[in-house]
């Protein structure tokens, strides 16, 4: 009711001018008439006559406020505005004022994200071309070496061969990584969350990347791990962020071991998986899980990998509320851990 007779007040306000002109005019035409000197007749064309001034005056008004509206949105989309404090209507407009002013800020920021999603977009493309570009050269200058005569030269045919393959490979995960990191990114990429027992489901993933330690004379070890301590979560696309990080700490890991920890604690498992590799230094922590950035020097693409990994390993936790972290010292290693509901 307060805020009813506060609104009342402020209308009045505004429009008081017009109130009192309004009943000045009406006294002036009623008080002959009731002193009975003018007719009926001529009190019916003066009442006329005040209030088509009345109409003439408040449509005059309305007209030039109109007009000032009708500015203030041609001067927005002709972008002579930098912020909304420049807006400024009369103080009987107040509102519209404000209404234009979050029109303006919500058009502004609509503008600013849609530059920002071009440059997005342009960069991916060229990050894409790029990519692309490196194994397609590879191979083509494979096979067109081959082709001039080395696929009869025993001593590098088969090294050729193997290197292009070594390419195709690339080249293949490339393309299965874009095909991930578009269906995360469009709200395609579908989840079955499931209870499972994380012990065997480690182990498994593991053995596939022992080989790969051995071959490098390192340890690959995954400490203590209660049995039947089962988490929630997908299992496979879980087995995406354990085979990324696996294999990266085995890729840049040239002595010593890696190991993956689970921590139990109340509501859920703590995942570490640590290396005593080359670390990543201190400036690169932030952005590493940009989709295509890399290391520079030993982390460079003669590596292998297509730069989508790590931030492939980020959106698949972030669908199960989780999030990576990372800690690393150069020469020391790296250590990535997240949890995962119990």
């Amino acid at each position: 009711m307060l805020n009813k007779i506060k609104s009342f007040l402020k209308i009045f306000r505004f429009y008081a001018r017009e109130y009192f002109i309004s009943i000045f005019l009406t006294i002036l035409v009623v008080i002959p008439l009731y002193f009975k000197l003018i007719s009926i007749t001529l009190f019916l064309i003066l009442l006329f006559i005040s209030s088509s001034f009345t109409f003439l005056y408040l449509n005059r008004k309305r007209e030039k406020e109109l007009s000032e509206i009708v500015q203030i949105i041609d001067n927005i989309r002709e972008n002579k505005y930098q912020r909304s404090d420049e807006i400024l209507l009369k103080e009987k407009l107040t509102r519209l004022e404000n209404s234009i002013k979050r029109m303006f800020e919500k058009s502004k920021n609509d503008i600013e994200y849609m530059k920002k999603l071009q440059r997005a977009r342009s960069e991916f493309i060229g990050n894409v071309s790029h990519e692309l570009r490196t194994p397609i050269f590879a191979i083509q200058g494979y096979i067109e070496t081959l082709l001039n005569g080395a696929i009869d030269d025993p001593k590098v045919n088969k090294n050729f061969l193997s290197k292009a393959n070594h390419h195709t490979i690339n080249l293949n995960n490339l393309l299965n990584d874009l095909i991930n990191i578009s269906m995360i990114e469009s709200g395609e990429m579908q989840m079955s969350f499931r209870y499972f027992e994380i012990k065997p489901y480690l182990c498994s993933i593991i053995d596939e990347y022992r080989h790969l330690a051995e071959e490098k004379g390192i340890e690959l070890k995954l400490n203590y791990v209660p049995d039947e301590l089962y988490v929630l979560g997908d299992k496979e696309r879980l087995k995406q962020v354990f085979t990324n990080l696996i294999h990266n700490a085995i890729k840049y890991t040239e002595q010593g071991r890696v190991e993956i920890i689970v921590e139990e604690e109340k509501k859920f498992v703590n995942i570490i998986i640590k290396d005593t590799g080359i670390g990543i230094p201190e400036s690169d922590l932030d952005r590493i899980f940009e989709r295509f950035y890399r290391v520079e020097k030993d982390r460079s693409r003669d590596r292998g990998g297509s730069g989508l990994g790590l931030s492939i390993v980020k959106h698949i936790l972030e669908l199960h509320n989780s999030t990576i972290k990372v800690e690393s010292k150069i020469g020391k290693g790296s250590k990535f851990y997240f949890d995962l509901p119990t």
